[in-house]
């Protein structure tokens, strides 16, 4: 399970950015991850509140995840579609030359302070 390394990582950057803004306490995070970003959503969550329980800065914060749609774009009939339903292959032209255009990102969207 990689969530807890990733939930220390983004309380570590949050962190940082408080200290640098002399903010003394984050309510809430709010984050997009992509669907297809190899994050379980419900594994992250449960994480994360540990996680900030060892925060003074980050203790008792909230968590809201915002879902990122997988597109992917078929390099041959240049069209997007949703990656989760068809995978790799394009549901247009049967073409295996795609690529991800969004859905494995994760980004923190806004924090939330006192």
């Amino acid at each position: 399970m990689h969530e807890l390394g990733v939930a220390f990582e983004i309380i570590k950057t949050i962190e940082d950015f408080a200290k640098d803004k002399d903010i003394k306490h984050v309510k809430k995070t709010t984050l997009e991850i992509g669907e297809v970003s190899t994050i379980v959503t419900s594994y992250f969550e449960d994480v994360w509140n540990w996680a900030c329980s060892k925060s003074q800065v980050m203790k008792g914060s909230k968590l809201k995840i915002i879902p990122i749609k997988a597109i992917t774009l078929c390099d041959n009939c240049k069209k997007q579609y949703d990656t989760i339903k068809y995978g790799r292959v394009c549901p247009y032209c049967q073409s295996e030359y795609t690529h991800l255009l969004q859905g494995n990102e994760m980004n923190i969207k806004e924090i939330e302070v006192e």
